[in-house]
């Protein structure tokens, strides 16, 4: 069976980073942000609907990626990202991102810790909430007591922490 591994955590944390080099490490495939790609792709602002379809074609994307895995689907971004992102912005969430959620569980979620400078880019939006953002996941985690651990430090620091901890919670001896 193919393990589930979520990379989550504020904006400007390297989740995409982390999520790509894991699947190179590990072998294997990696699912990307959805989000950037409709929204680079969007002739207009973003609104409360734009996050619901953001979210059904991520968890569609993923869907689609895992037969390619090689016995490690990575997640850049999942649907706790989207919910946050949606309480953040509109205080609401769609129902059917809650009820996904719910359904669709991850074996491990990783929590990029916000340690890392923040990177201006045009499709983030807040640079002085990493905090408190970052409080929002924690909570998320400890709510829904899911399998979480943070992932901190700086360039390949971080990637060697969550290299240790995958082969710790999955017991990995060697790749294959």
């Amino acid at each position: 069976m193919i393990k589930r591994i979520a990379i989550t955590g504020p904006e400007s944390t390297g989740k995409s980073e982390l999520a790509e080099s894991l699947a190179k490490h590990y072998h294997t495939t990696w699912v990307p942000e959805v989000s950037r790609y409709y929204l680079e792709n969007l002739d207009r602002e973003y609104i409360y609907d734009d996050i619901l379809l953001i979210a059904k074609q991520q968890l569609e994307t993923e869907n689609n990626l895992i037969i390619k895995a090689n016995k490690i689907l990575f997640c850049d971004t999942e649907l706790i990202v989207t919910k946050i992102w949606c309480e953040f912005k509109y205080s609401r969430c769609h129902p059917w991102i809650l009820e996904q959620i719910e359904n669709h569980k991850y074996d491990l979620y990783l929590l990029t810790n916000i340690d890392l400078p923040w990177q201006p880019d045009p499709l983030r939006e807040h640079p002085d909430n990493r905090k408190e953002i970052f409080e929002l996941y924690l909570k998320e985690m400890e709510k829904r007591d899911l399998p979480y651990k943070i992932i901190s430090g700086t360039g390949k620091i971080r990637l060697l922490n969550a290299i240790s901890i995958i082969n710790s919670v999955f017991d990995i001896k060697e790749l294959k």
